[in-house]
């Protein structure tokens, strides 16, 4: 048998192919959060940055991480979703319209 045939593959890729898309879905949910948490700071003349925020929620993300994910691993993925999530704010809130300018 083939591995693509073999029900115990196809059921494990079933299962990876849609918590995949639910991770997409996440994703896109906070890179709109994050888009409009930096529109407001703007607005607010903040800072978009906020080093001493991202090591709390590390923090609080360590405490809550039940594995099997490493907190290493955890690190590591922040590291790449928050930069990714304001790259992605920002080019967002570069593509909207300013209000009064429509």
């Amino acid at each position: 048998m083939e591995q693509g045939e073999d029900p115990t593959v196809v059921s494990f890729r079933t299962q990876i192919d849609a918590a995949d898309e639910r991770l997409v879905e996440l994703i896109n949910q906070r890179i709109g959060l994050v888009a409009g948490l930096h529109a407001h700071k703007r607005e607010q003349g903040y800072s978009t940055v906020d080093p001493d925020r991202e090591r709390k929620m590390l923090e609080r993300l360590d405490a809550a991480n039940a594995g099997p994910l490493s907190d290493a691993g955890l690190r590591q993925l922040y590291a790449a979703v928050i930069p990714l999530c304001t790259q992605e704010a920002r080019r967002m809130n570069d593509t909207v319209e300013p209000a009064g300018e429509r």
